[in-house]
């Protein structure tokens, strides 16, 4: 295969959510054929760059997927199970970006915040914004707004985002911000928030940066806010 022709395959199984050869994918009759982690390895193997697999096959791919759940075509077990082949091809080419000394976009810590449980959401974005090119550190469920302080300066991250699913859990994310102001660290970070009952109004009341409906709203604002 040509270059071209296995960057267009990574492409294709990604959007079919298929990872592995036993995969079934969005359309039938895929199963027994190669899937992503083949697909990678093989590219990888044939000379093409980590770099130009992650832009012209993953992170291509991932804007595909996200035209598609923004329609209707794609819901969230789809999504998931694309965003899981991106998770898992960015787990191969981890060492080979490194070594070809591929920098990283910024860092991005991200945390449900305490008292909250759900991290279905804050995963999909962790996974997507790996592929984007992001170190991301995730502090999981239940995080303080102490411990999401003390990570973000301990790390010397760059972005925030925090999630939440239940209203009695936001306040947290106004303690981010209000400590991150106390910690003489808010006007070096972006803080995003997402999450079923926050909005674009709470953000903006709250003092965050951006409220992101989905993974894909919070890629478009790191485009737009780039520390590279």
């Amino acid at each position: 295969m040509s270059k071209n022709e296995i960057l267009e395959k990574i492409y294709f199984n990604v959007i079919q959510g298929r990872f592995r050869a036993h995969d079934e994918g969005i359309d039938e009759g895929l199963k027994g054929q190669e899937a992503v982690s083949d697909l990678v390895t093989k590219a990888l193997s044939d000379g093409i760059p980590a770099k130009e697999i992650v832009v012209d096959a993953l992170t291509k791919a991932m804007g595909r997927v996200g035209s598609k759940f923004e329609t209707g075509e794609y819901l969230i077990p789809d999504m998931l199970a694309s965003a899981d082949c991106v998770g898992g091809a960015m787990d191969i080419l981890k060492p080979f970006l490194i070594k070809d000394g591929v920098e990283s976009k910024g860092k991005f810590l991200i945390a449900t915040v305490a008292g909250d449980l759900h991290d279905i959401g804050k995963n999909i974005v962790k996974i997507i914004l790996k592929g984007e090119g992001y170190e991301v550190i995730d502090l999981g469920t239940n995080a303080s707004a102490d411990s999401i302080i003390d990570a973000a300066k301990e790390n010397n991250v760059q972005f925030i985002g925090l999630s939440a699913l239940l209203t009695t859990t936001m306040i947290t994310m106004e303690k981010v911000v209000e400590m991150s102001v106390a910690a003489g660290i808010r006007d070096k970070i972006k803080i995003l928030i997402g999450g079923a009952p926050t909005s674009h109004e709470f953000a903006m009341q709250i003092g965050a940066d951006a409220y992101c409906s989905d993974a894909f709203k919070a890629v478009i604002f790191l485009r737009q806010n780039s520390v590279s």
